[in-house]
């Protein structure tokens, strides 16, 4: 497994950034500033990064771990040095991971989970799918032609089907629509 460090971070990597407080950086200069304003202060164990954007950074995929957050706004997380995995937009690397409850949707780097009984996609697949997701999780647009099934169940069957096979959202309506003749 590749070893990530000050000098490789920030190239092709996905990593899962911690909210901590602004103490962590008091009375400290920035071993580092980017273009975009963002500061980077580096220790043995990882980096804090102070920055008004994630999720898309560069050739990076960073996701802010927070309880509230809005881009535009910097804030302070962390990042151990293990917690950066290898980025690469066309490799089958992510999962889509859905709170129904809560009404969301989001993804995770395989390098991130523990259990493998996962469906890995790529990053386009996946970004696809959570938008899709989103709709129904959201909407009830979706539903149209569906009313011989109760919403709810419907909702759930097409996101865990969404989650958990490769057939597209047509295909498993085609297959809901089947069923009932």
């Amino acid at each position: 497994m590749k070893k990530y460090g000050r000098h490789n971070f920030f190239k092709h990597t996905y990593c899962e950034w911690q909210e901590i407080s602004e103490s962590f950086i008091e009375g400290r200069k920035p071993d580092y500033k980017s273009k975009t304003g963002s500061m980077y202060y580096y220790d043995e164990k990882g980096v804090a990064r102070y920055a008004n954007h994630w999720g898309r950074a560069a050739n990076c995929r960073w996701k802010l771990v927070a309880e509230e957050h809005k881009n535009s706004v910097y804030c302070l997380a962390y990042a151990t040095w293990d917690s950066f995995f290898p980025n690469d937009e066309e490799k089958p690397l992510y999962v889509i991971i859905v709170n129904r409850e809560e009404k969301y949707v989001t993804f995770k780097h395989k390098g991130c989970l523990n259990d493998t009984n996962y469906v890995f996609r790529n990053a386009s697949e996946t970004a696809k799918r959570i938008t899709k997701i989103k709709e129904i999780l959201e909407t009830d647009s979706w539903y149209k032609y569906l009313d011989f099934i109760d919403i709810e169940e419907a909702r759930l069957y097409f996101i865990e089907n969404l989650v958990s096979s490769n057939l597209d959202f047509l295909r498993l309506k085609q297959e809901l629509l089947k069923k009932q003749q």
